[in-house]
């Protein structure tokens, strides 16, 4: 069984993106069963020799990944191109992975700003796309998020987000920002829902 996860660890190192069971094997000619199997095997194996790397389902797929605790000495690597996502930006995206989908129109009611910048910014890396349009008045552009932004977040699909604190929870440790953030979304939640009602 040794060789057998050392080539699924060289399949999964060679694809860098998450791969799918059914890709996997088809790959290695086994059986779901044999492939679920040889997948635990092998995080077990990482587990136990302390490898800076771990199994991770993400995307959909299996991906191998860089164990959290070395996040801060891997990400060094990144420092040459800086692609930090700035505070708007990445309220943006929060608004995008928790509301979508949602037109640039929904997001600045809750932002209070514009978000043209934002957006282009999430476009140019992929995180997030164009998902149709909605059907009102000028069929304006819906948006949501990507198997990049699941990548990049370590989620498997989005029932994996957080839940949001209540305003109650937020008011200790927010800062006022942030708050008001949180009470803009759900001011467009509580809108959404008498609008569908």
């Amino acid at each position: 069984m040794a060789r057998e996860t050392a080539v699924l660890e060289a399949v999964l190192f060679a694809a860098g993106d998450p791969i799918s069971e059914e890709q996997l094997q088809h790959i290695l000619a086994m059986e779901p069963l044999q492939v679920a199997d040889l997948l635990a095997k092998l995080g077990q194996e990482l587990d136990e020799r302390e490898s800076g790397l771990a199994v991770r389902q993400v995307a959909g797929g299996w991906q191998l990944v860089t164990r959290a605790e070395y996040y801060h000495t891997v990400e060094k690597l990144t420092e040459v191109v800086d692609k930090k996502l700035s505070t708007p930006t990445m309220e943006t995206l929060s608004i995008i992975a928790f509301k979508q989908p949602i037109t640039k129109q929904e997001i600045e009611q809750i932002r209070g700003v514009r978000v043209e910048r934002a957006l282009a910014k999430l476009l140019e890396l992929e995180l997030i796309c164009e998902k149709g349009r909605k059907l009102v008045l000028g069929r304006p552009i819906l948006y949501g998020t990507t198997d990049t932004f699941l990548k990049c977040f370590g989620l498997n699909n989005l029932e994996d987000l957080p839940e949001l604190p209540s305003l109650e929870e937020a008011r200790d440790g927010m800062d006022p920002e942030q708050l008001n953030l949180l009470q803009g979304f759900e001011q467009e939640t509580d809108a959404g829902e008498q609008t569908d009602g």
